[in-house]
């Protein structure tokens, strides 16, 4: 994450929340998952363990000022992007880490709300001298 005043990515848009920029940021962490991935043999026969992350800079309409309407319409609903995942995740054989990510940032990125999608998945049963390998990415809006 970059505190607010950091660097900026894309369109002037950072990850963190930021009033004055109308942005609040929606997460999920640690969504453990089974998924068909991976390029070696023993990850096509079977499912593995993934551990998904997902953040959202999500477009806030109620900043800087003022209170939104206590009203489940106004938010994106962050049941809708585990679902998304769990989705994506079950879809069939993925060989890349990166493409599980990239498909799900696609999906978050489809609420024209979300102006930023960051994923994370990680595999922990990888090595069993690692705690766990894997990706970040992150894809912006098209404007």
């Amino acid at each position: 994450m970059v505190a607010r005043g950091g660097a900026r990515g894309a369109r002037g848009v950072n990850d963190a929340p930021d009033a004055e920029g109308r942005r609040r940021l929606v997460f999920v962490r640690g969504l453990a998952l089974q998924a068909r991935l991976g390029v070696h043999p023993h990850e096509k026969a079977a499912p593995q363990r993934v551990v998904i992350g997902v953040e959202l800079a999500v477009q806030d309409d109620a900043a800087p000022f003022s209170i939104g309407a206590d009203d489940f319409r106004r938010v994106v609903d962050y049941e809708r992007v585990v679902k998304a995942a769990r989705a994506v995740a079950a879809s069939g054989h993925t060989l890349l880490v990166e493409t599980l990510a990239e498909r799900i940032a696609e999906a978050a990125l489809a609420d024209p709300r979300v102006l930023r999608a960051r994923i994370t998945v990680e595999k922990p049963d990888a090595f069993p001298d690692a705690a766990s390998v894997g990706v970040v990415i992150e894809r912006i809006r098209p404007e």
